[in-house]
């Protein structure tokens, strides 16, 4: 049985189409690279690959949990993340040791190019091996300090959140939501960060956020609000707000367009 003690080895998990472009940049830096399948089995991939350099997360954000419940502990000193939505309480309690994460900005479609909007962001101890990999295969990134990563985390957050949520009643792109939609795009973005502050336990500065928010509008322009996962990402948020009763007047309203019974009611 091979046992891969190279200290350059890099393990992802999930290879959709943020994981294959990530996995591609790597190979062309000159790294190996081991893939984790839905049905591998962590355990004998671990005996096989016990010190990797290197553990990316490329999961969808529903899958996030799961994967970081099975994920080996000898692997937790490496990690990379690159969800959308997250936040610190989506990985603490899976006794990570300083994650690396990927606050990912450019949209990566099946049989099309990578298309960014503004440079990613990196953070945490594997950030210029991340970069390494976005440089091989042309997508822009920024390293940043740990402490600013957090702002940079909600920033995109609410950019995905507001887009696809306001985009289930406008349609069209982020300049039309800009300029034909205004008063449906503040609402969101207001309720998105309601949620956001609830979920870190912290004043956030809402005007940078949203004037970053705007950054990304103008990064992309053309850029279509409406994706196939903004009826599931509304359902997070609402399900979220209910939780920690809170108010969310206008995701109430965007919600009840949808024609199914979406979300039942929290407790009184």
């Amino acid at each position: 049985m091979t046992t891969f003690q190279s200290p350059h080895a890099i393990v992802i998990v999930g290879l959709g189409e943020m994981g294959e472009l990530f996995a591609a940049g790597f190979l062309k830096a000159g790294y190996p690279v081991i893939p984790v399948l839905r049905d591998t089995d962590y355990s004998k991939l671990q005996s096989l690959t016990p010190t990797p350099s290197l553990v990316l997360i490329a999961v969808g954000e529903a899958q996030l949990d799961e994967v970081l419940t099975r994920l080996p502990h000898g692997w937790r000193r490496v990690t990379a993340l690159v969800q959308n939505e997250l936040l610190p309480c989506h990985y603490r309690h899976h006794a990570l040791i300083d994650p690396t994460i990927v606050t990912v900005w450019f949209d990566k479609k099946k049989g099309r190019p990578s298309v960014s909007v503004l440079p990613s962001v990196i953070s945490g101890p594997k950030a210029s091996l991340i970069q390494q990999s976005l440089d091989q295969v042309g997508v822009p990134s920024r390293m940043v300090a740990e402490e600013l990563q957090l702002f940079e985390m909600i920033r995109k957050n609410l950019y995905i959140l507001t887009i696809n949520i306001a985009g289930i009643v406008s349609g069209g792109s982020v300049s039309h939501l800009w300029s034909s939609h205004r008063e449906l795009l503040e609402g969101v973005a207001f309720d998105v960060l309601t949620v956001q502050e609830a979920l870190v336990g912290e004043t956030l500065p809402r005007e940078a956020l949203f004037k970053g928010m705007i950054e990304g509008f103008e990064g992309d322009p053309e850029h279509l609000c409406l994706g196939r996962s903004a009826p599931d990402r509304l359902r997070r948020v609402l399900i979220q707000a209910r939780t920690l009763r809170l108010q969310t007047p206008t995701l109430d309203q965007v919600a009840l367009t949808l024609k199914e019974p979406f979300i039942e009611d929290g407790p009184d």
